[in-house]
């Protein structure tokens, strides 16, 4: 009776399994750094909860979802923009300090024809400002402006001028930050924006908004910064990922098949 023959372990099926985990490991190792990478932009905030004059218990900032150049508020409207370090809408800083209509339009009377509109302008903390700038204060307008005016042009009447980059991000609110337009911020294990900023409060981002510059249409960061409120570059290192993955495994397969014959 002849043995049957044993075939030897095929090395290559070894191969094929072992690289796509190997890329599967750098894919996976390299993620973290990528998710933890945030944006310096302004992010984009709109007043939840009625005038914001505290007769009906008060209001709330909720990120925009719109950039500021596409929003068109409301006479009696509150909206914010906060300059500051976020990876996504959900880390975003809201804008600090007073918020309500009746105090900030408290000079400005009604005008026929035209509609006010309250800006809240928080320029962030010097742990968000580019290397060598200094945050002006926080401050607050009273926008007089047409019926059909968007964010934008009530902002550039009280806080001009604004700095717009080629994909209509809103870079700069009175010339700050001076250079610079969402640009990526390494986490380097420090509190960002959004931990620092008191009162919950700023995003003008985007909408990224503000929105970064204002409104996550517009930014970015959101989208960036601009702005359905998150970044893409982590999603997109994933899918980078995936598709090495997938790669390699079909190289490997071939290399066997190639060998074999």
């Amino acid at each position: 009776m002849i043995p049957r023959r044993t075939s030897p372990a095929n090395p290559f099926r070894f191969r094929f399994l072992f690289l796509p985990l190997l890329a599967l490991v750098i894919v996976i190792g390299s993620a973290g750094p990528a998710l933890a990478t945030g944006y310096r932009y302004w992010s984009f905030w709109e007043q939840d909860g009625g005038r914001g004059d505290g007769r009906d218990g008060g209001s709330a900032w909720t990120y925009a979802t719109q950039g500021p150049s596409t929003a068109r508020p409301s006479d009696g409207d509150v909206q914010g923009l906060r300059f500051s370090v976020s990876r996504d809408a959900n880390d975003a800083a809201e804008p600090r300090g007073a918020a309500d209509f009746a105090s900030i339009c408290a000079k400005t009377p009604p005008s026929e024809g035209r509609k006010r509109v309250a800006l809240v302008i928080d320029f962030g903390t010097a742990a968000d400002a580019p290397s060598g700038e200094t945050p002006p204060e926080p401050r607050t307008a009273c926008a007089l402006v047409p019926e059909d005016a968007t964010t934008a042009e009530a902002l550039a009447t009280v806080a001009g001028p604004l700095r717009y980059d080629t994909n209509a991000l809103l870079c700069a609110i009175a010339d700050y930050p001076e250079t610079g337009c969402g640009d990526p911020v390494p986490d380097t294990g420090a509190n960002t924006g959004a931990n620092t900023g008191a009162n919950t409060g700023a995003d003008t981002g985007a909408d990224t908004g503000a929105d970064t510059g204002a409104g996550t249409s517009d930014e970015g960061p959101k989208a960036s910064a601009g702005e359905d409120g998150s970044s893409g570059g982590p999603s997109l290192g994933l899918f980078a990922g995936a598709g090495v993955v997938v790669l390699l495994g079909a190289a490997a397969v071939w290399q066997a098949r190639r060998r074999r014959g």
